[in-house]
């Protein structure tokens, strides 16, 4: 029952990180419940899976300093608020033994997203994708903003088997 519980708590994080991607391409919003949720599971599932206090202190600085990083990058206006507090509770469940990985994996999803918007947003394929759904239509538009919560969800799902959380089981 207790292996049962620690499992059911770490699936809290992909699906939550799954989510903030999806709010994201259909309405380039992650709605603040989602970090929110993220920042409140974590005690949840770090204790029950037994993560040691001092791992719980280092997730908790490597979240810290993910939030101070994504205010930079908010304030320098590369990323939308909603991906600043998504990249920072991501970076709390993942710690700093996956910081580095977790950094790689979404720089390289940020610049895959980016070269396909760009092919997205050309003249050939516009037409083609303004005739589907509203939120691809959306997409394609040129000059549009970028979901980049996209490419943190994978980010943070790549990097998450390299997490405190995700070796302890």
């Amino acid at each position: 029952m207790i292996h049962l519980l620690s499992m059911l708590m770490l699936l809290v994080f992909p699906a939550m990180v799954i989510l903030a991607a999806l709010k994201d391409v259909a309405s380039y919003t992650i709605p603040n419940w989602i970090p929110l949720t993220l920042i409140a599971a974590f005690p949840l599932a770090a204790l029950a899976v037994g993560l040691p206090l001092p791992a719980m202190g280092t997730a908790a600085l490597a979240g810290v300093i993910a939030l101070f990083a994504g205010m930079a990058m908010f304030a320098a206006r590369w990323i939308g608020g909603g991906d600043a507090k998504l990249f920072a509770a991501a970076a709390l469940w993942l710690g700093l033994p996956a910081a580095t990985s977790y950094i790689f994996f979404t720089c390289l999803a940020g610049g895959l997203l980016a070269g396909l918007l760009l092919a997205m947003r050309s003249a050939r394929m516009r037409p083609v994708l303004a005739a589907g759904p509203g939120w691809l239509a959306k997409l394609s538009e040129p000059g549009g903003a970028v979901p980049y919560g996209v490419a943190i969800a994978v980010g943070a799902l790549a990097a998450f088997p390299l997490s405190p959380l995700a070796a302890t089981h």
